[in-house]
């Protein structure tokens, strides 16, 4: 489906009815990845209109006037704002999905029941963030050596070198994040070498004070992309939320634990509910 907005036109798909769920990705993939992580979840339950967006620039969506992050967060709320209208929704973002979501979630407070965070960007910038020298959980180097190139080279490190992970994490590599760094635009890598334009203009940390819907943050302790330290600093921010630090876990997660992300997400929907019958 395709959402014409004047700084965009914003590729998505939906599955199912009921209470609307608004799917965040990570920069410079798609909306394929959320739909493979969480549709398994939410198909089997009634009730939920999954929506599962490209960011502009990125998948099958194209940026019309998008230069930077406040750019790219007006079109996720213009979007938000077209197919959800007045509802109240939820709200899922992984990565800098998730750095997009807490910015939503200001500006669209009343609106968001719930917001869940996987793995995300609490500082845009790369160079202040900070995060945990890589070293792998299980270690076997002639298995990681077998890997021809360049297909090591775009797996990068391996959290954990086991004949079934490496399987795992190759065959989400080749089929959902290798096709979505493909066809991503330009623009994308031109804002993301930009730390003036990657992150908002605004003071996102003081701005998300305070923010009381039921909330669900999952970060890796071996996460050496966005880390897990810098999320406890919104701790505070959040006062429904629960904090999960999950070990084993990289920034790939859930390809180390796929049966964990379930009772998370179960423990953050049970939440949600509880909250509106108070």
């Amino acid at each position: 489906m395709q959402c014409e907005l004047g700084s965009a036109t914003i590729h998505y798909e939906e599955r199912g009815e009921g209470r609307p769920i608004v799917f965040l990705h990570g920069w410079t993939l798609d909306h394929s990845l959320e739909l493979v992580d969480y549709e398994p979840i939410f198909e089997a339950r009634t009730g939920w209109r999954r929506l599962y967006a490209d960011l502009p620039g990125m998948g099958r969506s194209t940026a019309k006037a998008i230069a930077n992050q406040d750019d790219m967060l007006g079109a996720v709320l213009a979007f938000i704002d077209r197919v959800v209208g007045g509802e109240r929704f939820l709200l899922a973002g992984t990565s800098l999905g998730g750095y997009l979501a807490r910015a939503v979630a200001v500006r669209r407070r009343a609106q968001v029941a719930g917001l869940l965070l996987r793995q995300p960007a609490v500082i845009a910038d790369t160079t202040r963030r900070t995060l945990p020298a890589f070293a792998p959980v299980v270690r076997d180097d002639a298995l990681v050596a077998a890997v021809p190139e360049p297909e090591r080279t775009a797996l990068g490190n391996v959290l954990v070198q086991t004949p079934d992970y490496l399987a795992a994490a190759r065959k989400k590599s080749r089929t959902l994040y290798q096709p979505a760094l493909a066809a991503t635009a330009p623009l994308a890598g031109e804002i993301r070498a930009d730390p003036g334009r990657y992150g908002f203009s605004f003071d996102l940390a003081a701005e998300e004070r305070g923010f009381a819907a039921p909330t669900l943050v999952i970060t890796g302790r071996q996460d050496t992309t966005v880390g897990y330290r810098d999320a406890w600093a919104i701790l505070e921010s959040y006062p429904r939320a629960t904090f999960a630090v999950l070990d084993c876990a990289d920034h790939t997660w859930p390809v180390e634990a796929p049966n964990l992300l379930t009772p998370l997400v179960d423990d953050w929907l049970s939440r949600i509910a509880l909250a509106e019958r108070s």
